[in-house]
């Protein structure tokens, strides 16, 4: 049965709301969002945009009943509903929430005007669930529908080449380089980057991922923009930090900061091997993790910064935090924390996992001073590498480092060289992984985190492979971390050094302080 559409005020000024919800969101004001959401919904309740929007806002702070109950609304309301379904399982499989996702998927499916693209969405979802048959079967049944359906195309591809099947990968993933969807086309020549990778065709790879950068450069300028002020900040950071500040934080945080947590934060450059670490660490029955959330950044560090000047540098913002506003954030953090992972964080050890929080390493610290810290770490060249060929879409604030070597090379060594500069200033207890290590020895690696940790040994966590099958990652070595280990990673810059040879200068300082000269 449909509701009937009855708004008490005009569409004007529930345009209003949705732009005061979205500049509050903006704020990381989730109260101020939603009592504006349902304060629209109450005065148009028959407003499907309203709903979308408080159903997506709900699933975004992982109150996943509230986002089910608005998305569900929406749905009857919808003249297409498979549309909507669609919509929501998108979301859900972007938070991790597979269960949720493939409810949603299915009822789409169901119905008789589903969009090639869901049932490839599905395709993606099952992909990622290491449902490799489900997710070929559904492959093909998009592109049944629509024999050019570009995500179809580019699913296909990648199952093919995670087979070895590399000649029927390339054949496949041809047609969506053509594609009139520019995401499409990118991620295309990602692809046929990776598959020429693997053939040993290591030009013509760098030559298809150089394709993606060009399509890519005009998102660029803007974020490039951010960076170059928040590189600013980090290196003001960096200057400005000292052994007395760290201890100043560290001798009165224990009274004002109670009660401490099992917590301990998983950092390093990305691709450095944390999304295997981690699922190591999660195997445990003792620990569980969270893959690169922004909830550190939305619900405890951003606040700090609400009534400051905008001209406040992050050092002098965390060195001037109250009391108040410290315990605040960690409340939030813990809070919110606890929906993502499911359970209450008393219950077991939290790894954050996130090598976008290593240059917030002082902001975390200065709000979790029980927190331990894991760095991985991985060669250099290896990383940079890794980071240049990953698929990237949209941009974002960290893959805009990795449009040309140049730019990665300096992410790397601006990143690394801020660790560089903490670790003998905190007091934190901290420790360095090498993946190189983790893939010659895994068992000797796990038990030296775990005793690390406090946490005692647990044959389940070399069967990591196993556990990680049971999840959908959000890291693109969703695939990787499915297996067991393997060595073909290793070294893998050798085979574009003539690429990298003029940005090795940057590396050299940490090939050599990390061992792998």
């Amino acid at each position: 049965m449909k509701l009937k559409r009855q708004s008490l005020v005009s569409q004007g000024s529930i345009i209003r709301m949705l732009q005061m919800a979205g500049e509050a969101w903006e704020r990381c004001d989730y109260q101020q969002t939603f009592e504006l959401l349902e304060r629209a919904n109450r005065l148009d309740p028959a407003n499907p945009r309203v709903l979308f929007n408080l159903a997506r806002s709900y699933a975004l702070r992982f109150q996943s009943a509230d986002a089910e109950r608005c998305f569900e609304k929406a749905i009857r309301l919808a003249s297409n509903q498979a549309e909507i379904l669609a919509t929501a399982g998108r979301l859900f499989a972007d938070l991790g929430n597979h269960q949720t996702a493939e409810r949603y998927y299915r009822r789409a499916l169901e119905q008789k005007n589903v969009a090639p693209d869901t049932v490839a969405r599905v395709a993606e979802l099952y992909d990622r669930l290491h449902r490799a048959d489900d997710a070929a079967a559904m492959a093909e049944r998009a592109l049944h529908l629509d024999n050019a359906c570009p995500l179809a195309q580019l699913t296909l591809a990648k199952l093919r080449r995670q087979a070895g099947r590399l000649a029927e990968a390339e054949q496949v993933v041809r047609p969506a380089l053509t594609s009139a969807d520019r995401e499409m086309r990118i991620r295309g020549f990602y692809e046929l980057g990776a598959i020429y990778d693997r053939q040993g065709r290591y030009d013509d790879a760098m030559s298809a991922f150089l394709e993606a950068k060009v399509l890519l450069q005009p998102d660029a300028p803007p974020l490039l923009a951010q960076l170059k002020s928040f590189v600013l900040l980090v290196m003001e950071m960096q200057s400005n930090v000292s052994g007395e500040m760290l201890a100043r934080w560290s001798a009165s945080a224990h009274e004002l900061l109670q009660p401490p947590h099992r917590l301990a934060l998983l950092g390093g450059h990305a691709r450095s091997g944390t999304t295997l670490l981690e699922q190591v660490l999660d195997s445990h029955p003792d620990i569980i993790s969270a893959e690169e959330t922004t909830i550190f950044h939305s619900d405890a560090y951003a606040p700090l910064g609400e009534n400051l000047p905008p001209e406040t540098t992050m050092l002098a913002a965390l060195d001037g935090a109250s009391a108040q506003s410290l315990r605040q954030g960690r409340q939030r953090y813990c809070q919110t924390m606890s929906r993502c992972v499911g359970r209450p964080l008393e219950q077991r050890l939290l790894i954050d996992k996130n090598p976008a929080l290593q240059v917030f390493i002082l902001a975390f610290v200065r709000f979790f001073p029980e927190a331990r810290l894991i760095v991985a770490l991985r060669d250099p060249r290896d990383v940079v590498l890794s980071c240049f060929m990953q698929a990237h879409w949209p941009l974002g604030a960290s893959s805009v480092n990795y449009l040309n070597l140049e730019s990665t090379c300096a992410d790397y060594s601006r990143i690394m060289g801020i660790w560089q500069t903490l670790k003998p200033l905190l007091k934190n207890p901290w420790l360095e992984v090498r993946y190189e290590d983790m893939v010659a020895d895994l068992e000797s690696v796990a038990r030296r985190t775990l005793d690390f940790l406090g946490v005692s040994w647990n044959p389940g966590v070399l069967k990591f492979d196993e556990h990680a099958r049971q999840k959908l990652l959000r890291s693109p070595t969703y695939a990787d971390v499915a297996q067991p280990v393997y060595k073909r990673a290793q070294g893998r810059w050798r085979n574009y050094q003539k690429y990298l040879a003029p940005h090795l200068d940057k590396l050299a300082p940490f090939v050599k302080v990390f061992g792998y000269e």
